[in-house]
């Protein structure tokens, strides 16, 4: 963990040495303060330090979502987007970007985005019933994403023009450029409530890993757990996909990436896997700034870049695992 938090505080300094003006660290120290040239100061408190805030938070946000989500199913192949609420928080940003919302006033985006994965759990809590099994949450979940997907590619096709239609596929595309601290106040309470619903559900998860017949006998409320967790996961990826976009495979990743040094105790996953998410995260941030190209790269086509080959060797090792315990059971 003090590597990790010692990695998540360069690459903070880092992404604010970044841009069309490079600074160098010291100035950007400075700046921090109030120190120094007053358009560094500028650059990299009104400019820089939202973005690299909102990484922050919202690396930290996906990649305790994906450990909760996967400390509840117990699937190391669990993700945030299984319960649909990041396809309807892309659905009611882009429903307020065609319609024009978007561009006279401007927290109608974020709002909008909040305001549909909110909707989407309520959906998901009403199609499954308030004692649903997890398979019948997972199906549900699917049914709603694979909605707020069409809805999506219809918004698309009725686009007023071809620039709103551009918007939205950058917008999908996911990024921080532009960011502001009004992005940060709007998403920050909803990622607030988040990490303190999902942070506070370690135990029961814990107790989990043996069963739910062994969890229900320790005195855990299974449906208690499961609405508690997938509110969580639709409060923080509503807030986080409605102020920088769709940004997949963080919540996939990073928990995988600690389990190695903290074991698979969900208890133990969480924290780490927040500093790894924030981490990464700002990595990827600053590389779309670093790799040459006439725009800047969106930051969820890198994610996705990393996240694809890996969700693939996952679902490669996984099946090599079914093949194995196939074989011993047959012998």
């Amino acid at each position: 963990m003090a590597a990790l938090a010692i990695l998540t505080a360069v690459l903070f300094i880092l992404s604010l040495q970044l841009g069309p003006a490079p600074l160098g660290p010291g100035t950007v120290v400075r700046a921090l303060a109030g120190l120094g040239d007053p358009v560094d100061v500028l650059i990299v408190q009104e400019l820089r330090l939202p973005r690299a805030i909102l990484a922050v938070l919202i690396g930290a946000t996906l990649a305790l979502g994906g450990a909760a989500l996967q400390g509840l199913v117990r699937n190391p192949l669990a993700a945030p987007s299984v319960f649909g609420a990041p396809s309807a928080a892309a659905f009611g940003a882009v429903l307020a970007i065609g319609t024009g919302m978007a561009d006279s006033l401007s927290f109608s985006l974020p709002l909008a985005a909040m305001l549909a994965a909110l909707v989407s759990v309520g959906a998901l809590l009403i199609l499954a019933g308030p004692s649903a099994s997890m398979v019948t949450l997972l199906l549900a979940g699917l049914a709603l994403s694979s909605l707020a997907g069409a809805a999506v590619s219809l918004a698309l096709n009725l686009a007023p023009n071809p620039y709103a239609a551009l918007e939205i596929a950058f917008w999908l595309l996911g990024s921080l450029e532009d960011r502001s601290f009004h992005h940060v106040a709007m998403a920050a309470p909803f990622i607030a409530i988040c990490w303190l619903l999902l942070l506070g559900v370690r135990g029961p998860l814990r107790a989990l890993t043996l069963g739910e017949d062994v969890a229900r006998t320790s005195g855990v409320d299974m449906g208690r757990l499961r609405l508690v967790t997938v509110f969580g996961v639709a409060m923080g990826v509503g807030g986080a996909v409605a102020v920088a976009g769709v940004i997949g495979f963080v919540g996939l990743i990073t928990p995988h990436l600690v389990r190695p040094f903290v074991g698979h105790d969900p208890a133990r996953v969480h924290v780490p896997a927040m500093l790894a998410g924030s981490a990464l995260l700002l990595a990827a941030d600053c590389a779309s700034r670093l790799i040459p190209s006439t725009g800047e790269i969106r930051i969820g086509v890198l994610t996705a870049l990393i996240g694809v080959p890996f969700f693939i060797w996952l679902v490669l090792k996984q099946r090599g695992r079914d093949l194995l315990a196939g074989t011993g059971g047959g012998a």
